[in-house]
């Protein structure tokens, strides 16, 4: 579920209850977030209906697949109808064994490979994991491919999210051993369809996170969204297709740096300094980039938009000007 930072708004339509999920609504927005800040001051037009039409691409491709997951209907262009499950925060002692009926308050990540600006680099290079935990034996190089995918977990209702251990995960979210195992072996057939798609139409599917719940019948569902670009990197040869663009500009000034320090010395969010906007003639290009994306992803011309090569060239143009 969206925190209140978020690029989706959330509208309850009918509250869940103990024994029955409610109704949602998710409303795409153009706004974006990177390095944890929270939403950037400027917005990229058209972003929001782009990965809402790709999200609701793969809600019908992962039912094929026989994987439930809580959407119900798109609701053209921006938005959609979800089951909506109660939201049980473990910090304040709500959430308990056995609940059903709610969100599993973890983000599930999974790594395929390990392209530039991934956070694995620097989490590897600081001792927070392990070349083993990766299924490695020396230090990869940026674009290397894991041996076989690798499953991380962070906190989710944190005002930061931070990775956790496996048990800690499973400790935070009340899971018994058999719902652990089914939320890693969801996100590995999750992942495997993604992936699968991805290639199919020439993409490179990196790695990304999944967000689960367990239904009011006690199964284990797949909830938010899944499989756009704002939650999963997928490249074109050796280019992000996404916001790694706006990261990397944003990294001029160590952005995900000062977020880490500001958060580790308790800083108010509010406090946070403002940040300036991106360059404005890198916003026309990024949008036709996201519906480049949509159109490749769904094969549907809603805009008939530039080919995805053609944005990305342009996108490069903007990026060696600025």
């Amino acid at each position: 579920m969206p925190k209140k930072w978020s690029t989706k708004n959330l509208t309850v339509v009918q509250a869940p209850t103990d024994n029955a999920e409610g109704i949602g609504i998710f409303d795409f927005t153009d706004d974006y977030s990177i390095f944890h800040y929270g939403k950037m001051p400027d917005k990229i037009p058209g972003k929001g209906e782009a990965l809402c039409r790709m999200a609701v691409a793969n809600f019908a491709l992962l039912k094929e697949h026989g994987i439930r997951t809580h959407f119900l209907r798109f609701l053209p262009p921006n938005r959609i109808e979800f089951q909506l499950l109660r939201v049980l925060d473990p910090a304040d002692g709500a959430l308990y064994r056995n609940a059903r009926n709610c969100l599993i308050p973890l983000q599930v990540i999974f790594r395929n490979s390990l392209p530039p600006g991934s956070s694995a680099f620097r989490r590897l290079d600081s001792g927070e994991i392990s070349l083993e935990s990766l299924g490695l034996t020396k230090m990869p190089k940026p674009a290397d491919r894991l041996p076989r995918p690798v499953i991380e977990f962070t906190t989710k209702l944190e005002e930061i999210d931070r990775f956790i251990t496996e048990d800690e995960a499973k400790d935070v979210a009340l899971l018994s051993d058999a719902q652990m195992d089914r939320v890693k072996q969801l996100t590995i057939q999750i992942d495997d369809v993604l992936t699968k798609h991805a290639s199919k139409v020439g993409l490179d599917h990196s790695d990304g996170k999944f967000e689960f719940g367990i239904a009011a019948d006690g199964e284990i569902i797949l909830v938010d969204t899944a499989g756009t670009a704002d939650e999963n990197r997928f490249l074109l040869g050796d280019f992000h297709v996404g916001k790694q663009i706006l990261r990397d500009y944003y990294a001029r000034i160590d952005l995900g740096g000062q977020v880490r320090h500001w958060a580790a010395t308790k800083v108010p969010r509010d406090s946070w300094p403002k940040m300036e906007k991106a360059p404005p003639q890198l916003i026309p290009p990024m949008t036709a980039m996201y519906r480049a994306l949509t159109e490749r992803w769904t094969g549907d011309p809603i805009w008939k938009e530039a080919s995805l090569e053609d944005t990305i060239t342009s996108v490069k143009r903007v990026q060696e000007s600025i």
